[in-house]
């Protein structure tokens, strides 16, 4: 018996408790696929009526779906942080939205996700958006492109290094970005625009999506991004193909490696700004380019899922779906989504969305399938946080995690199976400030930071004083009732600064 071997009879054994009498023949295949500004209210499956969501709404008919699911932050960066590592993000200085030229956050010492996963055996890939920077600073995008997820456990990376809205507007493949020339050299700044280089600032008229706040700097495909770039013409994406690109990606991953047990994490770019979905999917929805992207997400879901039956891989493959915060509507382009809104809410019945510290930052969608050991068409409160992936990865497959791994991750396998209805007794939330959620109780620091983000116009959940709010007789937060309940607020304080201080609160 080989270590792959052992290990894998090691996991299974070892979860023979929570899996039942039908037992998998080998380690199950793992597909994260990650969306992008999605809110809870944004699905079929979870009470959306304006936008069809028809392969997520399945994916919840064949499996779980849980509402009270939270991401650990209510913007992008620190939520994919914590996901790879199992560690708050705030716990480590310069873990907000980074730049497109950001060197790499995640230690390559430390143990992640993918690393986690590849020493039970697992080949482990990445297609889509990264956004946890890349190199050590400095980066000359025309060499080789590294440290980067090949360097934190992922075997094979397509990646988009940050945000479509950010440049450089490149995929980079491995180590490499994709069809660069080197008579072509490219040049990233986020400081100043390159000499003869046109910026939506000072040329509109080379739009097609204007902006409508901020997002005026180096144009790309006639749209202005955040940051400067100057050359890479033959690398550059088309944002209406990114979809097909990523999807086929995706697909070649799993089809590659359908022999042995796979990771396959697939951060898509929707519906993250700029929106614009190809053009099977433009004005399919009553929404506006926000709902087209919706509608763009959920085809490209259904490749994966039809990819997954179609190669005999569906029974033996456990698929999540989430997002990395909560939905924005006006996010900085004009693009009708606000105008086009209709009454369809977001963020379900959550107060705020992204940025904000109310529960519409966080609470996301999320969704588990795993035919024959999830049963279909559940439905589960516990509370869940991404964070908790790593530790939970570890339980499936037997792994023991050393003390300095993983130091905010709890292992909720019992949960994500459906095997139990209990899941974290507390969670933090970032937003600027931190908050607590415990039991039926969610505490916001207070905060000198505005209460309302003009741009976005989303209530950012700021107060001067703490705010208490009761989860279970007040789910969208309207009744702060913190002066009613002096010694809950000053409970849950001391022990959101206990976690904060102590450096981990897996025990």
């Amino acid at each position: 018996m080989n270590r792959r071997e052992f290990l894998q009879a090691l996991a299974i054994s070892s979860s023979a408790g929570l899996l039942g009498a039908s037992r998998p023949s080998r380690l199950p295949n793992i597909v994260f696929i990650y969306a992008d500004d999605v809110g809870y209210g944004d699905l079929g499956c979870y009470d959306a009526t304006s936008v069809k969501t028809p392969n997520l709404d399945s994916l919840a008919a064949q499996g779980l779906r849980f509402t009270d699911a939270h991401a650990t932050s209510a913007t992008c960066t620190p939520s994919r942080y914590s996901v790879m590592t199992g560690r708050y993000a705030w716990r480590k200085p310069g873990t907000g939205i980074l730049p497109g030229d950001a060197p790499l956050i995640i230690d390559t010492a430390q143990l992640t996700l993918p690393g986690l996963l590849k020493r039970s055996g697992y080949t482990t890939g990445i297609v889509g958006k990264w956004h946890l920077g890349l190199g050590h600073g400095d980066l000359d995008w025309n060499t080789e492109i590294k440290p980067g997820p090949m360097e934190i456990g992922v075997d094979s990376s397509f990646i988009i290094p940050a945000t479509p809205d950010r440049v450089p507007c490149v995929f980079v493949e491995n180590h490499r970005v994709v069809n660069a020339e080197a008579s072509d050299p490219i040049h990233v700044s986020y400081k100043a625009p390159f000499p003869g280089e046109p910026t939506g600032h000072d040329h509109p008229e080379l739009l097609k999506m204007k902006p409508s706040h901020g997002h005026d700097m180096a144009i790309v495909d006639g749209v202005s991004r955040i940051g400067y770039m100057e050359g890479g013409k033959s690398a550059l994406w088309i944002d209406e193909e990114i979809v097909d690109v990523l999807s086929a990606k995706a697909i070649r991953f799993i089809e590659q490696n359908k022999q042995q047990p796979f990771f396959l994490y697939y951060p898509v770019h929707d519906i993250h700004v700029p929106r614009l979905p190809n053009r099977r999917f433009q004005g399919k929805t009553t929404m506006g380019a926000r709902g087209d992207a919706i509608a763009e997400l959920d085809w490209s879901v259904g490749q994966i899922l039809d990819c997954l039956k179609k190669n005999g891989l569906t029974q033996n493959t456990l698929v999540l779906f989430s997002s990395d915060n909560g939905p924005v509507v006006d996010d900085g382009y004009k693009d009708q989504a606000v105008e086009k809104l209709g009454a369809h809410q977001p963020a379900g019945v959550y107060r705020g969305g992204k940025y904000s510290n109310f529960d519409g930052g966080t609470r996301v969608p999320f969704i588990a399938r795993w035919p024959d050991h999830i049963r279909p068409g559940t439905t589960s409160k516990a509370l869940l946080d991404q964070v908790d992936l790593l530790s939970t990865f570890a339980s499936l497959t037997g792994q023991t995690l050393a003390p300095e791994d993983a130091p905010d991750s709890f292992s909720l396998l019992p949960a994500l199976l459906g095997r139990s209805p209990l899941g974290r007794q507390s969670l933090v939330e970032e937003a600027g400030v931190l908050s607590l959620v415990e039991g039926d109780w969610k505490l916001i620091r207070g905060s000198r930071n505005p209460p309302f983000d003009k741009n976005t116009r989303i209530e950012l959940g700021n107060a001067p004083q703490p705010q208490l709010y009761n989860r279970l007789n007040d789910p969208s937060e309207k009744q702060d009732v913190a002066a009613k309940y002096p010694d809950r607020v000053q409970h849950m304080l001391a022990t959101l600064n206990e976690i904060e201080t102590k450096g981990r609160s897996r025990p």
